[in-house]
């Protein structure tokens, strides 16, 4: 594991692939994205001959009860409701799967040229494989997804992660995937869909606005650096990977503190003396939502709305099906501020609770502001964090990166880094912590603890 990890390590600060080129990749991926054929069209439930809703559940649901249902959700705290919207409810555990192997001394990761029916741009670089249990059981009556063997049999590999891991808690009731890399030795056919990149490679084509999945973010940033104990000369060795001294002093040495106990005491506090109450509900009795032009909307400003696709896509298991999803109603932002501090560089993490939350509440980032809030700032924190940003300056990533293609429709959220001098860092609001990226690896190695917000941040970051 030890030399796997430091391969990988090394693969992350090179840009240059042995099989492909960056460029090569850029025109592989227009490529395909001009040659796919996709249809996606917004429909009516009512035209869906295989979704329906269920007046006697109270959800919108297939007719073979597979993959997901759309039901009502309340949340309320003493007597009030603070949460009234559709879920999404998804119990079964999914594969968000990457192998890697090392090509000519370089450690590769197969990659594959995806298509999701509410991607904005069609194709995005997904990991090897992206499958719900239904899909990989084949309930839809399709194929089996490519690669599949490997995952299903493991434990013939060497396991890199393993992780069951949530996904976003706004829109799913206690959803989670299998974030799970192995490391193989042997030739792997190499398919039209799929090709082989660095770890630098991939990081470099984040910088691309909505080209690399939230799925690869996710499985990517549960890579465990933080099981290294290395020996002085390594840690030379690797120090001349990284440009920036202070993220890697962050990531294999931390600062040296063990801040985890008090993160835990805060996580569990709110646990245990949470007061808030929640349960389904029948989705058309929502008194704040309704169906409109055949669309499920808010009757004032949401995050979202739920609409109903017919779609059909070339090289997918199944060619055509229909599916609701929910439709983003404008742009989030998802901030993580950054500072040096005694040479290590330590990110600003908050707990937050979400209503579909495995467990009520997670670690995200700094800023975790959904489109159509009420206010921006609700602290000296996220003040600090908008009149930065507003300045422009010490902007360490910038873009717009899609949420999940397979539920939602031209989700695409703002992603932002930004570094901050430790002076101006303010007294912090209870809830608040700032800790080095080695803590937070180990924090990511328990299931459910940092949220898909955190992750995926966390993995933008170039050494």
């Amino acid at each position: 594991m030890v030399t796997t990890l430091c391969s990988i390590a090394r693969s992350w600060g090179t840009q240059d692939g042995c099989v492909c080129q960056t460029d090569e990749l850029l025109s592989w991926i227009r490529q395909r994205n001009g040659t796919t054929a996709v249809q996606i069209q917004k429909a009516r439930l009512e035209e869906s001959g295989f979704w329906f809703y269920d007046k006697a559940e109270g959800c919108i649901r297939n007719q073979n009860r597979s993959f997901f249902t759309i039901t009502g959700y309340q949340q309320r705290k003493a007597g009030e409701i603070l949460v009234s919207q559709p879920i999404i409810v998804q119990e079964e555990i999914g594969y968000l799967g990457i192998l890697c192997k090392e090509i000519s001394g370089v450690m590769h990761f197969l990659m594959q040229a995806k298509i999701e029916p509410g991607n904005v741009n069609k194709i995005q670089i997904s990991p090897t494989i992206q499958a719900t249990k239904s899909n990989f059981t084949r309930k839809h009556g399709g194929t089996a997804p490519s690669y599949l063997e490997y995952f299903l049999n493991a434990r013939k590999y060497e396991i890199i992660v393993d992780q069951i891991q949530s996904e976003q808690s706004s829109r799913f009731y206690k959803k989670r995937n299998r974030n799970i890399i192995l490391r193989v030795e042997e030739e792997i056919p190499e398919l039209p869909t799929h090709r082989w990149m660095t770890l630098g490679q991939i990081n470099r084509l984040m910088r691309e606005d909505n080209l690399v999945n939230m799925d690869t973010r996710t499985v990517l940033a549960c890579i465990p650096f933080s099981k290294l104990d290395l020996s002085p000369l390594t840690l030379s060795e690797l120090s001349d990977v990284f440009r920036d001294k202070a993220l890697f002093r962050s990531v294999f040495l931390g600062c040296g503190q063990n801040r985890m106990p008090e993160v835990y005491q805060y996580i569990n506090n709110w646990k245990m003396f949470r007061t808030d109450t929640h349960k389904f509900v029948p989705l058309y009795e929502l008194g704040d939502w309704e169906m409109r032009d055949g669309e499920f909307v808010c009757k004032h400003p949401y995050p979202f709305k739920v609409i109903f696709c017919d779609i059909t896509i070339e090289g997918r298991e199944v060619r055509h099906w229909t599916q609701p999803l929910f439709e983003a109603t404008g742009i989030a932002t998802f901030g993580l501020l950054c500072c040096e501090q005694d040479g290590v560089m330590k990110f600003l993490v908050k707990a937050m609770p979400e209503a579909g939350c495995f467990d009520g509440v997670e670690l995200g980032p700094t800023v975790q502001r959904e489109a159509n809030a009420l206010s921006q700032a609700d602290n000296v924190v996220e003040t600090l964090f908008w009149e930065r940003l507003e300045q422009g300056q010490e902007i360490m990533f910038d873009h717009l990166l899609s949420e999940e293609g397979g539920r939602f429709y031209h989700e695409q959220n703002r992603n932002v880094l930004l570094k901050i001098e430790e002076s101006e860092l303010p007294e912090l609001p209870d809830g608040y912590f700032l800790l080095d990226y080695r803590t937070l690896n180990e924090l990511v190695q328990v299931n459910n603890v940092l949220n898909i917000q955190l992750r995926n941040l966390l993995s933008l970051l170039e050494v």
